[in-house]
């Protein structure tokens, strides 16, 4: 038996990806869970799912697109726990692309929450990270970041720029022992994608979850799931900018 609980933060437990992921988790060790979100219902169930896997989880409220209480949840975390094994950011927003490229408050909301606020809440936990000199951090961001696209670049650049934060804190926190992990998924039948039309690259939140696990194990760097999409995006990369402006995509 382990000495003490794994202390694992969940920054969006909410969504589809991280609630399966949360029960990935409490298949393999003891664990004591931050659950971070919005749905004040969903957290609390998704607490009783953990809870009855003889884990421990307390519930925090915090709306990403507000930074001030992003930084404010970060400091309730450090007070709560001494040590953080994992922090796991999985929440984000899948906006309209049409509806928000020309309108600047849309495009701050969406800014906010899909990349601001995940590298603000990261900010105040890394003087914490340093000092232990352990735990992973693994954030998800998307396939959609390696290339924008007319229809989703709004999304996409957010995570583009997670991506990039991620690659240097990674080089940056390597030196101090903590894992940097970026999670790139492609399509996945979730909540956030339910208007979207389904086709054979969907994949099913329970496989990415067990994925992501696997990935926190055996230290990866930056993993695409399902991993064909790493070859996807190679080729989607590899077209030449004259061409690829005049498709539609």
């Amino acid at each position: 038996m382990k000495d003490r609980q794994r202390n694992i933060i969940v920054f969006g437990a909410a969504s589809t990806i991280a609630h399966k992921t949360i029960l990935e988790f409490c298949k393999t060790d003891e664990n004591n869970f931050i659950l971070i979100g919005r749905n004040e219902e969903r957290l609390n169930s998704i607490k009783s799912e953990v809870e009855a896997y003889n884990a421990s989880a307390s519930v925090l409220l915090c709306d990403a697109t507000n930074i001030d209480e992003v930084i404010l949840t970060a400091h309730v975390c450090l007070n709560l726990i001494q040590k953080i094994d994992i922090l796991y950011i999985a929440h984000g927003s899948l906006p309209d692309n049409e509806l928000v490229y020309k309108n600047n408050t849309k495009l701050i909301t969406e800014m906010n929450t899909n990349f601001l606020s995940v590298i603000t809440f990261i900010t105040e936990l890394i003087p914490r990270f340093e000092e232990q000199k352990d735990g992973v951090i693994a954030v998800i961001s998307s396939v959609a970041g390696d290339r924008g696209r007319q229809s989703n670049f709004i999304y996409g650049t957010a995570k583009a720029a997670i991506s990039t934060y991620l690659s240097g804190l990674r080089n940056k926190l390597f030196h101090f022992g903590v894992h940097v992990l970026t999670i790139k998924p492609g399509f996945v039948d979730t909540q956030m994608t339910k208007d979207v039309p389904k086709n054979p690259l969907f994949a099913k939140p329970e496989s990415v979850a067990k994925k992501i696990v696997e990935a926190i194990k055996n230290e990866t760097d930056i993993l695409y799931v399902p991993g064909f999409w790493k070859y996807i995006m190679m080729i989607i990369k590899s077209i030449p900018e004259g061409m690829f402006k005049k498709l539609k995509l």
